[in-house]
C-alpha cells in the first residue's frame, strides 16, 4: 500500500486561515520556538498536515490557559523524549486544575445571570409582582459570592 502523501499548505496565509489564527500569531509562535515552519528551496514557508496537528494542539493548550512560557517548556520537554513524560504530565495537570477553577468561577457567574434572567422572565409573565429592589438583590448575592 502506498504511503499517503501529506497535504501541503503553501503559504502562511492559507495555513493560518485553516487554523483560524492570524499569520502574525504563527510567526510569533515560530519566534518563540514553539513551532518551526518548513522552508522550500527559495526559503518560503510551507506546512504539512503534521504541522497542522501540532499547531492545533498548541492552540488548544493555549486556549486551555497554558502560558507561553509553559508552552515553551512543554516543547523542550517533548524534544527530550520519554524521560520528560512526568514533567509534561504535571504541567498538563496543573493547566487542567487552573482551567477547572476558571470554569467553576464562570459557572457561578452563569448561575447568577440565569437567576436574574429567570426573575425578569417571571415578572414579564405576571408571575411576580414584587418591585425590583436592587439592594435586596445584592444582599442575596453576598451569600453566594
Amino acid at each position: 500500500m502506498a504511503k499517503k502523501r501529506p497535504v501541503l499548505y503553501e503559504s502562511i496565509g492559507t495555513f493560518s486561515q485553516k487554523l483560524g489564527v492570524s499569520a502574525s500569531t504563527l510567526r510569533y509562535y515560530e519566534q518563540q520556538g514553539l513551532f518551526q515552519a518548513r522552508r522550500d528551496h527559495h526559503g518560503r514557508r510551507y506546512y504539512t498536515d503534521e504541522d497542522m496537528e501540532w499547531m492545533a494542539f498548541l492552540l488548544h493548550l493555549k486556549a486551555a490557559g497554558m502560558k507561553i512560557i509553559e508552552l515553551k517548556q512543554y516543547v523542550v520537554w517533548r524534544k527530550n523524549g520519554e524521560s520528560s513524560v512526568p514533567q509534561r504530565l504535571d504541567l498538563l495537570r496543573n493547566t487542567k486544575s487552573r482551567l477547572v477553577q476558571q470554569l467553576q468561577v464562570l459557572q457561578h457567574h452563569l448561575k447568577i445571570l440565569d437567576d436574574k434572567i429567570n426573575w425578569y422572565e417571571a415578572r414579564q409573565q405576571g408571575m411576580l409582582h414584587v418591585p425590583d429592589v436592587f439592594a435586596d438583590y445584592l444582599k442575596q448575592l453576598n451569600h453566594k459570592l
